[in-house]
């Protein structure tokens, strides 16, 4: 907000004259060297922290399901392109959900690649030797869910995993940006670090790795495709009339086909 529409200055940039009879000092304090510093309160529950603020309390687009196309893909594009052109930050990032060898649930955020026209195949890369990496080729079925806030819309999608071909990975990894090639050729990742200092020296190496190898391919960089056995569209109300739509693929991957169903919300 410009200091003349707080009240501060006046239209020239002056400051309005003190009431008569009032201070000049007291009207125009002197700026003071120390710092300021935000004050907080005691620390609060998570519940105190929520009171008043309900989710979904916001103008939402509607989703016309009945208007869906018949496979998830093209409707999954379309949903993409409003979430950028309303500004949403970080539109591709997605959580990847997979569980170990106990069967312990285990989640962490990505970035989606690709999507094919039809919505079967969800594409994503990772470290093959990371602890998610280990968890898909132990257990290659995943479950992968964006959530556009602006929006308040969800994507879940749930399918068997497949590694491409090392030369995919290859040609993807080229792509990256020389920044995320450097982290990849760092590799360890979730591995214990026992400082900062020792990254940064790691990635110093790496760097220069790149330098004079620049078609240098990190190891156990993998490319992965989620076959998706089921994706649904979940459009948020503030009236919790929520909006479900299931596609459920009927048949073989390489002739897919897709029912639809409305849930409850």
């Amino acid at each position: 907000m410009a200091a003349e529409e707080e009240g501060l200055t006046g239209p020239d940039g002056a400051r309005p004259a003190a009431e008569p009879g009032a201070d000049p000092a007291e009207a125009r304090p002197e700026p003071s060297a120390e710092p300021v510093h935000e004050h907080r309160s005691a620390p609060r529950s998570v519940p105190e922290l929520l009171l008043g603020r309900p989710p979904m309390a916001r103008p939402l687009p509607s989703f016309d399901h009945e208007a869906a196309p018949a496979e998830p893909g093209p409707l999954f594009v379309d949903w993409l392109e409003t979430a950028l052109h309303a500004g949403v930050l970080d539109p591709q990032a997605f959580t990847l959900s997979t569980v170990d060898a106990d069967g312990m649930p285990d989640a962490r955020v990505l970035v989606l690649r690709d999507v094919d026209a039809a919505g079967t195949g969800w594409n994503f890369s990772a470290d093959a030797d990371s602890v998610k990496g280990r968890q898909l080729a132990a257990h290659p079925a995943a479950a992968l869910t964006v959530y556009w806030p602006q929006l308040g819309r969800q994507v879940r999608v749930r399918g068997t995993v497949e590694r491409a071909a090392d030369l995919v990975a290859a040609a993807e990894f080229a792509t990256r940006s020389p920044a995320a090639r450097v982290v990849s050729l760092v590799g360890r990742q979730s591995e214990p670090l026992g400082s900062l200092d020792e990254y940064d020296e790691a990635v110093a190496v790496a760097r220069r790795r790149l330098e004079t190898h620049p078609d240098a391919v990190a190891p156990g960089h993998a490319v992965y495709t989620l076959w998706a056995h089921e994706v649904e569209f979940w459009q948020g109300d503030s009236q919790r009339r929520h909006v479900r739509l299931r596609y459920t693929r009927i048949g073989p991957v390489s002739s897919a086909e897709w029912s639809r169903t409305l849930l409850w919300p």
